[in-house]
């Protein structure tokens, strides 16, 4: 757990919520970048399903964090998450739009839309746990 100072100067612990949305996300670019050097041939899903699987479990394990995580700016994540999240997810449909539009289908589809909404969720995550962090939780 890290160190997080609070307005009065004292020490708060708070769990390494970042540090693993950040993982997920990382597991998805990697599933994509392995997808990607298929192109255009057909790459294997199990590798990729099992890493997007594994970022699947880092974002469940984000959110038993969060109904544990007591003392936190709940309002000021809220806020953050819902703007952040509006942005993400609009840019994951512009992706997912793309690749309708060339056609991709089936299985590879599938894992792709799921390495999206993992994109769409965890980097607005990341971004409103690093600012609600430093608020007041009152």
């Amino acid at each position: 757990m890290s160190q997080t100072p609070t307005p009065a100067g004292v020490e708060r612990r708070l769990p390494p919520v970042a540090w693993l949305t950040t993982l997920a996300l990382s597991t998805v670019i990697v599933g994509g970048i392995v997808m990607s050097a298929y192109a255009p041939r057909r790459a294997p899903l199990a590798p990729v399903g099992a890493l997007l699987a594994l970022a699947v479990v880092l974002l469940i394990g984000v959110v038993v964090i969060f109904t544990r995580l007591r003392d936190f700016a709940w309002s000021t994540f809220g806020r953050v998450f819902k703007w952040a999240l509006l942005a993400y997810v609009i840019e994951a449909a512009v992706i997912e739009f793309a690749f309708v539009h060339d056609h991709t289908s089936g299985a590879t589809l599938a894992v792709l839309s799921g390495m999206l909404v993992v994109f769409a969720v965890s980097v607005p995550t990341t971004i409103a746990f690093t600012v609600a962090r430093y608020a007041d939780p009152s």
